[in-house]
């Protein structure tokens, strides 16, 4: 499917991922609708942050994920909607689990829904590779076993399976997007990689972070968009779910120091036990094998995990970014 000049409806688009993908979208002439949340300081998350050139070309929808009758409205007239919007906070799904129920799967349920209504051509829901829990096996293909370890992933895994539901039953053609862990500018703070570069560039050497030790497969938010594009491009995707990562894993502590490298500062760290993970709850492993991305869609990383990392850096480095961000912990 050739996207320009399609009209595609982005969920969550003023979240992090979704964003960066409503830009390069435009770019790419695509006629987008970003479903930003209604709120009443009329806030579009960072689409405010967004060039006026961008801003100029995109059609605002606000509402709420969680309201069907919203939902329908929104996706009236799109031929393709990428499904973002969700709640990914890991801590805060501890102690507010009904609210990633009623987000994340019947956000979920509503979309689908919607979309078998109006006959979308295609719908690219995004799932997490927290739904895979801890490795069993490395790198994570899309056959390990799913293993709900946190009230967040648990609702991502009950969202995949009801938008995979729509495609068994109803032939709505879905297909599953699940990203490993991206980073980049926009990024939130309660992330491992935004929380380290703003203690160092608020003057921080002694940093308060919590377990060091579990890996991760940190993957640049423009790779990650690379992925949604192509999984939406590619007709062999339908019915599918497709890992997009770096294939590469790193632990969190090789992670801080190598941030500390690169802004050229020695630090300390010190464990946070508010920022731990109940034992049970805490994965240890994630490392991606995207080879059915490969297949499917020729994917493969384009930037390497140093350069992400500078790149990233240096968006925090400017004052005016830097300063849209609270030194204090999120959970």
């Amino acid at each position: 499917m050739n996207l320009k000049n399609k009209k595609i409806l982005v969920t969550g688009a003023d979240g992090f991922i979704g964003s960066h993908l409503v830009e390069r979208l435009i770019l790419m002439g695509c006629d987008v609708r970003a479903f930003v949340f209604y709120n009443s300081f009329n806030s579009w998350g960072w689409i405010d942050s967004l060039s006026p050139e961008v801003l100029d070309k995109l059609d605002i929808f606000q509402g709420d994920i969680r309201d069907p009758f919203g939902v329908k409205k929104g996706m009236e007239g799109c031929e393709v909607v990428f499904h973002l919007a969700s709640l990914i906070a890991i801590p805060y799904s501890y102690h507010s689990p009904q609210s990633y129920v009623e987000t994340n799967i019947t956000g979920t349920l509503n979309v689908v829904q919607a979309a078998k209504e109006l006959r979308v051509l295609k719908v690219i829901h995004t799932s997490t590779s927290e739904t895979y829990g801890t490795a069993q096996y490395v790198p994570i293909d899309e056959d390990h076993r799913l293993q709900g370890q946190s009230p967040y992933s648990a609702t991502k895994i009950g969202a995949d399976q009801v938008a995979m539901s729509y495609y068994s039953s109803f032939d709505t053609p879905v297909a599953i997007i699940r990203p490993f862990n991206t980073y980049g500018p926009r990024q939130s703070a309660r992330a491992v990689i935004p929380s380290v570069i703003i203690q160092i560039l608020n003057g921080k050497r002694i940093l308060q972070l919590g377990n060091l030790e579990p890996t991760r497969d940190f993957n640049f938010v423009l790779d990650t968009v690379q992925g949604f594009i192509k999984i939406a491009e590619h007709d062999s995707t339908i019915g599918e779910i497709v890992n997009i990562g770096a294939g590469f894993e790193i632990s969190i502590g090789s992670l801080v120091y190598k941030i500390a490298e690169i802004v050229g500062v020695d630090i300390e760290i010190i464990a946070d036990d508010e920022r731990n993970r109940p034992d049970k709850s805490e994965v240890f492993r994630l490392f991606s094998d995207i080879s059915k991305a490969n297949d499917l869609v020729n994917y493969s990383p384009e930037y390497g995990f140093d350069a992400g990392l500078k790149l990233t850096i240096e968006w925090f480095k400017d004052k005016d970014n830097l300063n849209r961000y609270k030194d204090i912990y999120n959970i």
